[in-house]
């Protein structure tokens, strides 16, 4: 369970929920993160830090690049995570 909370903890700052939104579509630099999000390079490297050693981000250099993209595996065990927690039928639920 702490894991868990760990896991969501991280995902409560609505920047890596943008950056986990982005690397939904293409691998990105921090650069272009930087940009895309309207933050500093810095902001950017410690959102993608805890990010991947979250599991959720991976790393690949290309050259003097380095492209981040979205680890899917990891993101679809936390929405399983998250689905085991929420059993109250409220997606079921007609508003």
């Amino acid at each position: 369970m702490k894991k868990t909370a760990e896991l969501f903890k991280i995902l409560s700052v609505d920047k890596r929920i943008e950056i986990i939104e982005i690397l939904k579509k293409e691998a990105m630099s921090v650069n272009a993160l930087a940009d895309t999000l309207g933050i500093t390079q810095s902001a950017v490297s410690q959102h993608l830090r805890l990010l991947k050693s979250a599991g959720l981000v991976s790393d690949e250099r290309q050259g003097y690049w380095i492209y981040y993209s979205l680890n899917r595996d990891a993101l679809e065990k936390c929405r399983q995570r998250l689905n085991k927690i929420c059993t109250c039928g409220c997606l079921n639920s007609v508003r």
